[in-house]
């Protein structure tokens, strides 16, 4: 595969436009949880989970997607009420010091959704594709925000149990939920150049079912979307790298090198956005990658 030529887009969000293309944007994760996979607990909480925010803003971070519902494998649902009371105080406590700062809501419930964007997110980012909340779509149009499509095979508590992709179905069923997703996204009124597909690595992606959307990722460029990849510290890549070094496992912090190899094959085979934990290494990768796009 040939480094991929990203196609110049402007991404419309709920007040203001982002454009794409010629930098990569990153996007630092925000869990208030107590249990993601990568980060539970850490910053559970508002003044924690804000003063990470501005942390991430001050090393680079372009936008900041904040989550109250962990979707880690094998994880159970949260009612709306909590997850809003998790997310709505830490949205207002960054725009109460960064006024200008564009905040993503990671949700799938369309009343979350409702409710971060008149705290003042700018963008919902739906891990189900509009398709786990039937009022998702209607929601997302009406509230005209940015919205993140992400694609999901099956649910969390399905995840351990499913059958392996062979590699050369990967892409193929990526794209066929794609074209559906975006029907969907249509169909209730929102507006394409809102729209920001995320192939979803790891959500019903089995280990190494991950590679074959690393390597042929540019192939969703033709779906007309600007692309977002998520790759940061997932458990595809502790594996690589556990059976590479001959060790057991590697946790998950022990994966940041893993990220960046793969967060960079991300932005050269067309990602425009980068959703990653640790902010810092992940903008430098970018800068080294864009330059290199822009010498094409």
């Amino acid at each position: 595969m040939p480094f991929a030529r990203r196609p110049l887009a402007t991404w419309q969000i709920r007040t203001r436009t982002l454009p794409l293309g010629t930098r990569t944007l990153v996007m630092g994760v925000l869990n208030v949880t107590p249990d993601s996979f990568s980060d539970g607990g850490l910053y559970f909480g508002t003044h924690v989970a804000a003063e990470h925010a501005l942390a991430m803003l001050d090393d680079g971070a372009d936008l900041i997607d904040i989550g109250g519902e962990s979707t880690r494998p094998g994880s159970q649902g949260l009612c709306p009420e909590d997850e809003q009371d998790r997310v709505l105080p830490v949205i207002e406590a960054i725009l109460r010091e960064r006024h200008n700062a564009v905040l993503s809501v990671d949700t799938y419930k369309a009343s979350t959704a409702s409710a971060a964007a008149a705290a003042g997110a700018e963008i919902i980012n739906d891990v189900s594709s509009l398709t786990w909340d039937p009022d998702m779509g209607r929601t997302c149009a009406r509230t005209r925000c940015g919205v993140i499509l992400m694609h999901t095979r099956g649910r969390p508590d399905e995840w351990r149990t499913q059958p392996r992709l062979a590699p050369d179905a990967v892409i193929p069923l990526v794209q066929a939920d794609f074209v559906e997703a975006l029907a969907r996204a249509d169909a209730s009124g929102i507006e394409r150049n809102r729209i920001v597909l995320d192939p979803g690595y790891g959500f019903g992606k089995i280990h190494d079912d991950n590679y074959p959307l690393l390597a042929h990722l540019d192939d969703l460029l033709a779906l007309g979307s600007p692309l977002l990849a998520g790759v940061s510290r997932k458990s595809f890549l502790g594996r690589t790298v556990a059976a590479a070094t001959g060790t057991d496992d590697v946790p998950v912090h022990g994966r940041a090198h893993a990220t960046i190899a793969a967060t960079t094959a991300a932005i050269l085979a067309g990602a425009s956005i980068i959703r990653v934990h640790d902010v810092r290494p992940a903008v430098e990768a970018a800068a080294i990658s864009d330059a290199i796009l822009n010498a094409l």
